[in-house]
């Protein structure tokens, strides 16, 4: 989570069943680079105990208004004046009406009246609830003063109803989170991206592929997303779960995803083509299982489409991105490969090392742009070069536009 790394987050716990799950999110925050500090209501102390909050958060949790720090700051004015965003998790129907209403009678209620910073409310109640028209007039009037809400999950809930009310895995609401602390510079950007390996069978239980993991690309569409553009993602098979309010097209071959791709590419600004597409499918896919009956297989191959080619070809208003993963002659291999398909910018890699290319969490690449400028990127994350990627196609081919 890029824009996370080094905020305050205040997290503010009342008093529902899915308190438990507030503690995950505390976890998770602090894996992305977050300091997080907790108010809880009184209320909330009943489903989990404040030494929990305390001990994961490695900060006091706020309970009373009146409890003063040290130095005689009220924490309530204090953690707001620090905040760079407040999340509240779960959100009862009661806070939310406290909020929407400027009632400030406990420590967390009066604290909200004091920030500043965006502020994320995620309500977690019974369906019945939830869908009262009450509640609803409430949710409509925080969105009115640009309080983000975060719609409930539907499902089982703990009272026994099946329906919306429960609250998200607490990793969608960090990347929601994450979201409201992104530079909005994508705003209303359609973004294509796409990601993973592709397969061809060969018979109904052998295919061949690549060792792409599609965390490059899942990463780059997850950046476009938490930057504001509306992302259509297609995926080969990959074992990432698919992100969550991007809208995901699952595909297994090459030709699945040139029918993908060449269906919504006139729609798109920017294509960013991080998927590894088989170059080959089989001529005759074998109908049975084939069995072992010599000691050597031959199969035919024949050539796939080049859709990053095709897409070349095609492109219009569009910047177009490729990238290249090499063994070999990294920079010759990268700028001819940007030339042949009239590409605006290729990142290059070079694949087989530990810690760089596929499967692996971090990357060591280098950028290469039409107009004969070049940079080498040092190791880091994926997560960090997607959104280095975004800041270079925002300063070489949006803000002179």
């Amino acid at each position: 989570m890029y824009h996370l790394k080094n905020k305050t987050i205040i997290l503010g716990v009342s008093g529902g069943i899915a308190c438990y799950k507030s503690v995950e999110l505390v976890r998770l925050l602090q894996k992305a680079g977050a300091s997080v500090y907790v108010v809880m209501t009184q209320n909330a102390t009943r489903f989990v105990g404040p030494l929990t909050f305390e001990a994961i958060s490695g900060h006091p949790v706020c309970l009373e208004l009146f409890a003063p720090t040290p130095d005689t700051t009220f924490h309530h004015i204090q953690w707001a004046e620090m905040a760079d965003a407040v999340l509240v998790a779960p959100t009862t129907a009661n806070v939310l009406a406290k909020v929407a209403h400027g009632i400030a009678d406990d420590a967390l209620t009066t604290f909200l009246l004091a920030v500043q910073s965006p502020i994320l409310l995620s309500p977690s109640m019974n369906t019945r609830m939830w869908e009262n028209k009450a509640v609803q007039e409430n949710v409509s009037i925080l969105e009115n003063r640009n309080i983000s809400i975060l719609q409930p999950a539907s499902g089982e809930l703990a009272c026994g109803t099946t329906g919306a009310g429960r609250q998200p895995d607490a990793a969608i609401i960090v990347e929601y989170l994450h979201r409201l602390l992104s530079p909005q510079d994508y705003y209303g950007k359609k973004i294509l991206v796409t990601a993973g390996p592709t397969i061809e069978y060969i018979d109904p239980v052998r295919f061949i592929s690549n060792p792409s993991s599609g965390k490059m690309g899942y990463a780059i569409a997850r950046a476009f997303y938490s930057r504001g553009a509306n992302v259509t993602l297609i995926t080969g098979p990959t074992h990432i779960e698919f992100p969550f309010d991007i809208r995901t097209i699952s595909v297994q071959t090459a030709n699945e995803m040139a029918d993908a791709v060449f269906e919504h590419e006139s729609q798109m600004d920017i294509i960013i083509k991080a998927a590894a597409v088989a170059d080959y499918h089989v001529t005759q896919k074998a109908a049975h299982k084939i069995k072992k009956d010599t000691d050597e297989l031959h199969i035919a191959l024949k050539k796939n489409q080049d859709i990053l080619k095709e897409l070349g070809r095609r492109k219009k208003h569009q910047i177009l991105v490729g990238f290249a993963a090499e063994t070999q002659e990294l920079k010759n291999n990268a700028l001819q490969k940007l030339s042949a398909k009239n590409l605006d910018m290729i990142v290059a890699n070079i694949v087989g090392q530990k810690d760089s290319g596929f499967q692996a969490d971090t990357n060591h690449v280098m950028f290469f742009f039409k107009d004969g400028k070049e940079e080498s990127i040092p190791l880091m994350s994926k997560e960090s070069i997607a959104h280095l990627l975004l800041d270079r196609i925002q300063s070489n081919f949006l803000r002179a536009v």
